[in-house]
């Protein structure tokens, strides 16, 4: 192995630049190509679906909020004479 230069590759016989094995350098640009296909892939998928997908419900939970707020306030101004009699006679039913 030849180890300058932080190169690992094996030299051949021959020697020169033209006898480097040709199989540990087929193998590390396979290995580059197949990381490049697998981030492009990612991208694609990532591209085709939508950042948030409840992002144009937003006028369907207000709806709901602002109906259960209304909701809450005509139960509590119809019911609210019953529920402070209730109360009242509760509390008097503690007092010693």
């Amino acid at each position: 192995m030849n180890t300058r230069n932080g190169s690992r590759h094996r030299r051949t016989e021959t020697g020169g630049e033209r006898g480097w094995k040709t199989a540990d350098s087929w193998k590390a640009a396979a290995a580059v190509l197949a990381g490049w296909c697998y981030r492009l892939v990612r991208q694609v998928r990532a591209s085709a679906r939508p950042l948030d997908r409840e992002r144009g419900d937003v006028p369907g939970w207000v709806m709901i909020t602002l109906m259960s707020a209304i909701l809450v306030a005509g139960l509590l101004f119809i019911a609210e004479p019953a529920l402070e009699q209730l109360f009242r006679t509760a509390m008097e039913q503690v007092k010693p």
